[in-house]
């Protein structure tokens, strides 16, 4: 049933911090200094470990907050279905693979928000390392977590209505 009176996100707003975290997620530094494979699976692990951050900032923050991130969480999801259908996945292997990459982001986001609620550095690294680079020893791993960490920081700095009213700032990730 319908409810008239139900005061739903502003899609402006929603898309305006999508669009920021895809933005920041898609920094340079991430790919060409820290070596994230500059691939599919590369950016979309970026841009989960982004939402996953912003989702960390708005948990817990009342129905506002728990809308505003469901909003969210749909538009990412709909943008990985039109994505996938722009780089010629057939229309009946779409909803497999989007349900594959749902299960991985909730995995990943899952997993980031308790360690770092933990403040358990080595998981966040284990995390980053699995994630990224395929549990093999990498150079830029100490570096990525600085820089979840710090923006985790930064986003907390942030008030809960200036995020659901369209205004995440994200860091430079150098």
């Amino acid at each position: 049933m319908l409810n008239l009176f139900k005061k739903s996100p502003d899609p402006d707003a929603v898309h305006a911090v999508y669009r920021a975290i895809v933005a920041q997620s898609r920094q340079p530094v991430f790919y060409a200094e820290w070596g994230v494979p500059d691939t599919v699976t590369g950016r979309f692990d970026m841009l989960s470990l982004h939402m996953g951050l912003v989702f960390r900032r708005l948990g817990g923050a009342g129905k506002p907050a728990t809308e505003f991130a469901q909003a969210l969480f749909d538009l990412f999801f709909k943008d990985m279905d039109r994505n996938l259908r722009e780089m010629g996945a057939g229309d009946l292997a779409v909803p497999k693979r989007i349900r594959d990459m749902g299960n991985l982001f909730y995995g990943l986001t899952t997993n980031l928000n308790e360690a770092m609620a933990r403040g358990d550095r080595a998981a966040t690294e284990a995390i980053v390392k699995r994630n990224l680079f395929g549990d093999v020893e990498h150079p830029a791993v100490a570096a990525l977590t600085d820089y979840l960490e710090a923006e985790y920081t930064r986003l907390a700095g942030q008030s809960v209505e200036t995020i659901i009213g369209g205004k995440v700032l994200m860091g430079e990730a150098a």
